[in-house]
C-alpha cells in the first residue's frame, strides 16, 4: 500500500454509491442492534424459561450474553474476509441470511419445562451461532458507508449507522417492554418470550431482500482495477495495520462499556437492585433509546466540523466523570430520577457510538479494513460489550454495591485518554482547517 493509495482511500478520488444503497445499508443494521439487545432486556424472562428462575438464573443468562459474544471476532475476521476478497456486499448478504436462521431456531426452541437443563444449552448454542454472524455486521456496514458516502459528511452518514442501530435497540425494548406488560406470567413462560424473536427472524429476512439491491463499495472497485486487493487480508492487516487496530481498540472499548453497561445493561441492573418492576425499567429504557436516536446524527455531524478527536477527548472526559453518580441517581431516587440517569447515561454512550463509528473505520486504508475493524473494533466490542453486563452484575452480588457499574466506565475511560489525546485528526474539513491555519 503506498501514501497516495492510503490518503485516496480516505479523501481522493471519489465516487459516491447511490443513496439508495446507502439507505439500506445503513438502517439494516436495525435487525443485529435489535436481537442482540433484545437478548438483554429479556434477560430475566429468558432466565426464567430456560434456566429455572431466581439470581443465579439471571447470571448464568448474562454468562450466556458473554459466552455468545466471545464467536463474534472470529465471525468478524472470517467475514472480514470475504469483504476484503470478494466485496462488501458478498459479506452483508452471506451474514444476514446465517443471522436470520439463528433467530428463527431461537424462537422454535422447547422451553426447560419441555425438555430440561438441555433447552438452556440449545439457547447457548443459538446465541454462539448468532455471535458469529452478528461479527460481519455492524463493521461491513460502517466501511460500506464510510466508502460509499462523500468525504465532507462522512461522519453524519456513518453515523446512521449507529442511529438505526439504536432503532433496533429501541424497537427490541419496545417489543419487550409490551410483550410483558400485556401477558400474565404463565402466558409469558409458555408461549409469549417467543414473539418478540419471532418477529426478529421476520425483519432479518426483509434485510436480506433489500440488501440484495445494494451496489458495491466504489472503494471496493477501486482495488479491483487497480489489483491491490489484499490475498491475505488477515496478514495484512497485522503487518499494516497494527497502529490503527490499537487505535479502533480503544475507540469501540469506550463505546462498547458506555453502550452495553449504560444503557441495555441498566433494566436488568435496575430490576435486580428493586430500584423498579420489570415493564417499568423497560419502559424507561424505551426513553433512554430514543434519545439515543436524536443525539446521534447531531455528534456526526459536529464530528464533521470540529474533527473526530475533540469530541471523543470531550465524551471520553464525560465518561470518566458521569457514570458512577449517574447509576447512584437510578437506583436512590424516585422515577424521575432514574429516568434522568437512564437518559443521561444513554445521550453519552450514544454520542461514542456515533463519533466512533467513522473514527474507527477512518484508522485503517481501504485495503484490509473490514478485516482490520474486525482485530480492532469489534475484539473491544466481544470484550467490553459482550462480558461487561456479567462483570457489571457479578461486581454487584459479590461487593453489594450498586454504583459498580458506573466505576466500571469511568475505569475504562481514564484508560482509553492516553490514546485519544494522541490520536491523529482523520476528518477532512478538521484538517483541512488546521492546514490553513498553521
Amino acid at each position: 500500500m503506498t501514501a497516495m493509495q492510503s490518503q485516496l482511500s480516505l479523501t481522493g478520488d471519489h465516487h459516491p454509491i447511490p443513496r439508495s444503497s446507502l439507505a439500506v445499508a445503513a438502517f439494516s443494521t436495525v435487525v443485529e442492534w435489535y436481537d442482540f439487545t433484545l437478548y438483554l432486556y429479556f434477560a430475566t424472562v429468558l432466565s426464567r424459561v430456560f434456566y429455572g428462575g431466581g439470581a443465579q438464573s439471571l447470571l448464568i443468562t448474562l454468562g450466556g450474553f458473554a459466552i455468545a459474544y466471545l464467536m463474534r471476532p472470529l465471525g468478524a475476521v472470517f467475514f472480514g474476509h470475504i469483504g476484503d476478497r470478494l466485496g462488501r456486499r458478498h459479506m452483508l448478504l452471506i451474514s444476514v441470511a446465517l443471522m436470520t436462521a439463528a433467530m428463527l431456531a431461537t424462537a422454535l426452541l422447547p422451553t426447560r419445562a419441555q425438555i430440561g437443563p438441555a433447552a438452556g444449552w440449545l439457547l447457548l448454542l443459538l446465541r454462539c451461532v448468532m455471535g458469529f454472524s452478528v461479527g460481519g455486521e455492524y463493521t461491513g456496514v460502517v466501511a460500506y458507508l464510510l466508502e460509499g458516502a462523500h468525504p465532507e459528511c462522512r461522519g453524519l452518514i456513518a453515523s446512521l449507522a449507529s442511529a438505526a442501530s439504536e432503532v433496533g435497540g429501541l424497537l427490541a425494548v419496545g417489543v419487550s417492554a409490551l410483550t410483558v406488560s400485556l401477558m400474565d406470567e404463565p402466558d409469558l413462560a409458555s408461549w409469549g418470550w417467543r414473539i418478540p424473536f419471532l418477529f426478529g427472524a421476520a425483519l432479518a429476512g426483509s434485510v436480506w431482500i433489500a440488501r440484495s439491491t445494494m451496489h458495491e463499495s466504489p472503494e471496493f472497485k477501486r482495488q479491483q482495477s487497480e489489483g491491490t486487493v489484499p490475498n491475505e487480508p488477515l496478514g495484512h492487516a497485522l503487518r499494516h495495520h497494527r497502529g490503527g487496530i490499537a487505535r479502533a481498540f480503544s475507540i469501540s472499548a469506550l463505546g462498547s462499556i458506555t453502550y452495553y453497561v449504560g444503557i441495555t445493561y441498566v433494566p436488568a441492573f435496575l430490576t435486580s437492585a428493586g430500584a423498579l418492576t420489570e415493564g417499568v425499567a423497560l419502559w424507561l429504557s424505551t426513553a433512554a433509546a430514543v434519545v439515543v436516536i436524536l443525539v446521534t446524527p447531531f455528534v456526526g455531524i459536529l464530528s464533521d466540523r470540529v474533527g473526530r478527536r475533540p469530541v471523543l477527548l470531550a465524551l471520553c472526559a464525560g465518561s470518566a466523570i458521569l457514570p458512577i453518580t449517574l447509576f447512584h441517581l437510578m437506583v436512590s431516587g424516585s422515577h424521575a430520577q432514574a429516568l434522568l440517569g437512564a437518559c443521561t447515561l444513554a445521550a453519552v454512550a450514544g454520542a461514542v457510538s456515533a463519533v466512533g463509528a467513522v473514527a474507527t473505520a477512518e484508522q485503517f486504508p481501504g485495503e484490509g479494513r473490514v478485516t482490520g475493524l474486525a482485530l480492532g473494533a469489534t475484539m473491544a466490542t466481544a470484550i467490553f460489550g459482550g462480558l461487561t453486563p456479567y462483570v457489571a452484575q457479578l461486581l454487584i452480588e459479590r461487593t453489594h454495591w450498586n454504583l459498580a457499574p458506573g466505576a466500571m466506565i469511568a475505569v475504562v475511560a481514564v484508560c482509553v485518554l492516553p490514546v485519544f489525546l494522541a490520536m491523529r485528526e482523520t476528518a477532512p474539513n478538521a484538517r483541512r482547517s488546521r492546514l490553513a491555519s498553521s
